[in-house]
């Protein structure tokens, strides 16, 4: 999990990153309170869904709003200096809406608000709070012209708050190569499974057991089951009763998410021995790979990993296969900045985790995708990913 010393250095890096003037911080995006404080609701319980807000004072203070059973559903200890707690359901009366309890909550600190400069995450606050707290909804709507973002005082805090997430900080990393781990145990039980007949329900059930049990812990599990064939060599998404046959190329490109964080790595098998065409395939994406990886470091642009992804690809007449992008970075979201696409604008830095992805879907052969994860450095990588990639 997150530690205290990594949420406190986030928030001082927050700080930084707006005006001088700004006395308080409301943060409204679930996935960036977990960032700052280690607060978060685990989807697996019953507040799933729901949310709690934080106010960040300059002066340090940190302060959770929401109901009572929001917050009693923590999934781990937040760090925090104090709670604002509305009480929304107690065994003996009927609630109301969940969104004015948390509103109610909110409205317990707007006095001390009040005459100070503040910044609220406009995408994510309700516009009943900009009422409550006497905001003026023009000047922080995700409407407001992109011009109006430049003006003196001016904080687009969602995007300040991306901007910060793409540095993994030591106890993000930590997290990620937990994930990494649960992830490789999924990969590593799928070639035990693999054979003609097994559907793909099932191998997402025996996917999911083992990450699961090498995470120790729930976790949410997503991705791509799915085989693929020499009429229908690109498909994706959630598993169905599709038994695999004899020359079918399965992909398992999933993600295994702890504490908000996740993996999201790819291997391709084929079902029986692989034809020449198959390997031929698997040869390129793997070239496709180690020629991205030559170019990892801070201060490369994503444009340029994308060529050297694709240059392998280029060579050998089948770039118009090739129908995605190069790579994604990973973290709380999937994916998120940067994107590795060939007039990408994105330059990557230290600290970010990415993913390299070749594919290639030809028909007539079938579809393959490989992928790993890696943190970049100043002078190169840290490969996160583990699993092993070949066609058996």
């Amino acid at each position: 999990m997150l530690t205290e010393a990594g949420c406190r250095a986030r928030r001082a890096q927050l700080w930084k990153s707006v005006p001088s003037a700004v006395e308080w911080l409301l943060i409204a995006d679930p996935r960036h309170v977990l960032y700052l404080t280690n607060f978060w609701i685990h989807p697996n319980t019953f507040s799933s869904g729901e949310r709690c807000w934080l106010l960040l004072e300059r002066e340090g203070k940190a302060t959770l709003l929401g109901d009572n059973f929001s917050l009693r559903s923590r999934a781990a200890d937040p760090f925090i200096d104090d709670e604002v707690m509305v009480q929304w359901y107690d065994h003996q009366h009927s609630v109301i809406n969940r969104d004015h309890a948390l509103l109610k909550a909110a409205e317990q600190i707007a006095d001390r608000l009040y005459g100070r400069n503040g910044v609220v995450e406009a995408e994510w606050l309700a516009v009943g709070a900009f009422e409550l707290l006497g905001l003026d909804h023009e000047q922080h709507s995700v409407k407001r012209e992109a011009k109006d973002l430049h003006k003196p005082g001016a904080v687009d805090l969602g995007t300040t708050l991306r901007a910060l997430r793409r540095q993994k900080h030591p106890d993000e990393v930590a997290v990620l190569k937990e994930c990494m781990r649960a992830g490789e145990a999924g990969m590593k039980r799928l070639r035990e499974i693999v054979r003609p007949g097994i559907s793909e329900f099932e191998i997402f059930c025996e996917v999911q057991k083992a990450a699961t049990e090498a995470a120790g812990r729930p976790a949410t599990i997503y991705g791509d089951f799915r085989a693929a064939s020499a009429l229908q060599p690109k498909v994706g998404g959630l598993p169905t009763n599709h038994k695999l046959e004899n020359g079918e190329m399965f992909t398992l490109d999933y993600s295994v998410v702890l504490e908000g964080y996740r993996s999201d790595f790819t291997n391709c098998l084929t079902v029986g021995k692989p034809n020449a065409e198959q390997q031929r395939l698997f040869d390129l994406v793997s070239a496709a790979q180690r020629n991205g990886e030559t170019v990892l470091k801070a201060g490369t642009r994503a444009s340029a990993v994308f060529n050297a992804v694709n240059q392998p690809i280029l060579e050998a007449g089948l770039a118009d296969k090739f129908a995605h992008h190069a790579g994604h970075g990973i973290g709380l979201a999937h994916p998120e900045a940067p994107i590795l696409v060939p007039q990408g604008d994105d330059v990557l830095v230290a600290g970010d985790v990415v993913t390299l992805e070749p594919g290639l879907y030809v028909e007539g052969i079938g579809g393959i995708r490989i992928e790993h994860n890696y943190l970049i450095t100043e002078t190169g990588y840290e490969r996160l990913s583990q699993h092993e990639i070949s066609l058996t």
